[in-house]
């Protein structure tokens, strides 16, 4: 998806808000069919089935009947898509949308004179029911565009997202392999000794989010002034996340470019920022400092980095058995948990070698995706696998 900022009329955001409005509420409806179902009953109807139902929905409706039909099947055809995946066993039960989140449509069958150009800087794309409205050409438009989703994000700016597949980044040629290590306190350390860190906000930006939370617990539920407090925080988290996808785009295209191959620890990130409430029957533990550590790997931007350079280095990017990487030495091989004795700082115990802690790990990673396997001497091979807490628990100290 090649994404573009919308600059909408306020007649022509009102008309695509209606559009958001029918998309969610077609959807809605698509979901309580689906929580009707129980054992025994009939099942569910399919997409066909429910673009039958939509036409007589329409036919009763002038609410419905004023919007585009694209619209509305496309959200049926999106929750078509979900139900797929969720039996696939690749995505979650798709569940109710909520004004105001995840706000947005789908156009399919995009004709090549939908998409114009007309400045340096301006573009316009035709939207049923809307018009031209235009957009940011800040970047060249893939040709060949068959279909486009407009969305909303939280603080109300408008996009809109060209589907189309874009060519991988040609490898160098050169035959270099790059390992990278994931972390919070360092998002991403690479073999060639570089430390990269993911921008977040300045401490100016901070201490206001800051202010604003303590005004967001003190405003009452409903009120006007919550609401705008809450506008504020959201123009921050944008701003925040924002930095981070440009951040994780430059990052992935530079690797791509410069290397043939891009070896990556292969982590469960689903799995290591599972919330640590534990159940009624039995409680979790250290709730606290595991949530402060999953917010912390979600901002570093772990999956989307690693999503990035496979889409523009297909085939490229080796995932590797992450275990004892960051315990063991590079240099002979010797592995010791106590070798890493901070969490930038790595030294051997065995032959004294010193190096960061996270540039350690990741030449180890290089080496194993070159074919080079990491030696493990000085540690017990039949020991079940070894999760790296270690540098978590450093990292959460203070």
């Amino acid at each position: 998806m090649s994404r573009y900022r919308l600059s909408p009329t306020p007649a022509q955001e009102q008309a695509l808000a209606e559009h958001c409005g029918h998309a969610r509420f077609v959807w809605n409806l698509a979901v309580e069919q689906h929580r009707h179902w129980k054992p025994g009953r009939k099942s569910a109807p399919g997409f066909a089935e429910q673009c039958r139902q939509l036409t007589e929905a329409r036919a009763e409706s002038g609410w419905l009947r004023a919007g585009s039909i694209v619209v509305q099947q496309q959200a049926l055809k999106d929750f078509a898509q979900a139900m797929a995946n969720f039996f696939g066993g690749t995505h979650r039960k798709p569940t109710w949308r909520r004004r105001g989140r995840g706000e947005g449509f789908r156009i399919v069958a995009v004709k090549p004179g939908d998409v114009r150009r007309l400045s340096r800087r301006v573009g316009e794309v035709k939207v049923p029911k809307v018009g031209w409205v235009r957009f940011r050409w800040s970047r060249a438009v893939p040709g060949g565009v068959r279909s486009y989703r407009v969305t909303r994000d939280r603080v109300w700016r408008w996009h809109v997202a060209f589907a189309a597949v874009p060519e991988p980044i040609p490898a160098p040629g050169t035959g270099e392999v790059i390992g990278m290590d994931r972390g919070v306190a360092v998002s991403a350390a690479l073999s060639t000794g570089e430390l990269l860190q993911v921008p977040g906000l300045r401490d100016t930006e901070k201490s206001r989010l800051l202010r604003l939370q303590r005004k967001l617990a003190r405003a009452g539920r409903g009120s006007n002034r919550r609401a705008k407090v809450k506008a504020a925080l959201a123009k921050l988290r944008a701003r925040e996340a924002d930095r981070r996808k440009d951040w994780i785009e430059k990052v992935s295209t530079g690797l791509a470019r410069g290397f043939d191959v891009i070896a990556v620890e292969d982590l469960k990130i689903s799995g290591m920022t599972r919330s640590a409430r534990g159940t009624l029957a039995e409680q979790g533990g250290n709730v606290g400092q595991k949530a402060g550590l999953n917010r912390g790997i979600l901002a570093a931007g772990w999956g989307r980095l690693v999503t990035r350079l496979e889409d523009k280095a297909p085939g490229r990017v080796r995932k590797v058995d992450p275990r004892y990487t960051s315990q063991t030495c590079n240099a002979c091989g010797h592995r010791a948990a106590g070798s890493r004795e901070s969490q930038s700082r790595f030294r051997c115990v065995a032959c004294g070698h010193q190096d960061n802690a996270d540039v350690n790990a990741a030449k180890n990673v290089r080496d194993t995706a070159a074919g080079h396997a990491v030696d493990t001497r000085g540690g017990d091979r039949g020991a079940g696998p070894v999760n790296r807490e270690p540098q978590r628990d450093l990292l959460l100290v203070g």
